[in-house]
């Protein structure tokens, strides 16, 4: 479960060019849920998921995750607890080490080292057995170099390493953006399979209307640092493209008439 409480970011305060990123932001997410985000350049879309990672710290406010509260906590210390994969392909993996190394560095993460073998027999078929849910032969590749792979196949093994552990909370940051309509279709598909197979408790950012209405049970969007709408269940699997529009259209308008009356 996913709990974030008034959350406030700024960025550069005090100048002129001060933004502030997010504004008293309140999201709960329960276990199993597979929440789509979207909104326009500069919503707060991946400030959420950097804070709920770790990665930038929050100037207010409070996250927690499966009861625990880890506002404070670096990004290495909630490893354990949250998966992410990027839009960039070459982000969530080390393009000069073998396919099998970086699975066995992502099934490790969370995890006291060891002076023990990296990779051993038991690692090496386990590690086959998943690749071989991906559907693209790179069980028989284990160990090619992952700079070797197309942008596709990186995605997808982006994909499998961020699930690894089964994290409390997985984030996807545009994750089909850089892919080509054939690429992030597959890795659409074995998001939607492999989210729903560990029943991943999910946050997903998309610039994508249509994935974001295809996939997941709920939706929120987002504009100007807050969450401005938020469905599930049968009112986000009724709504349409043109619905996302026309509420996105009144939400704007709406914040300018507020900014007009002072």
């Amino acid at each position: 479960m996913l709990q974030v409480s008034e959350v406030t970011k700024t960025f550069f305060p005090g100048t002129v060019n001060e933004r502030r990123a997010l504004d008293g932001v309140d999201l709960t997410l329960a276990e199993g849920e597979f929440v789509t985000v979207i909104g326009s350049n500069g919503a707060g879309k991946s400030t959420l998921l950097n804070i709920v990672a770790g990665s930038i710290r929050t100037d207010g406010g409070t996250v927690t995750i499966n009861g625990r509260n880890v506002t404070r906590l670096p990004e290495h210390r909630r490893a354990g607890l949250v998966g992410r994969v990027f839009q960039n392909p070459s982000a969530g993996t080390a393009p000069h080490m073998t396919i099998e190394e970086n699975l066995s560095l992502a099934h490790e993460r969370g995890r006291p080292r060891t002076l023990g073998r990296g990779v051993n027999r038991a690692k090496r078929e386990f590690f086959r057995e998943s690749l071989t849910e991906l559907q693209q032969g790179l069980e028989h590749r284990l160990s090619d170099w992952v700079g070797l792979l197309s942008g596709g196949q990186r995605q997808s093994l982006s994909l499998l390493m961020a699930t690894f552990t089964q994290p409390a909370i997985l984030l996807l940051d545009e994750h089909t953006a850089a892919l080509d309509p054939q690429r992030a279709a597959l890795v659409t598909r074995l998001t939607t399979e492999i989210v729903e197979r560990h029943q991943l408790t999910t946050l997903m950012v998309t610039h994508n209307m249509d994935q974001a209405l295809r996939l997941g049970n709920r939706l929120i969007m987002m504009h100007a640092g807050k969450i401005v709408l938020d469905v599930k269940g049968a009112e986000k699997a009724k709504m349409t493209v043109p619905d996302l529009l026309h509420a996105f259209e009144s939400v704007k308008g709406e914040l300018s008439d507020r900014t007009l009356l002072g």
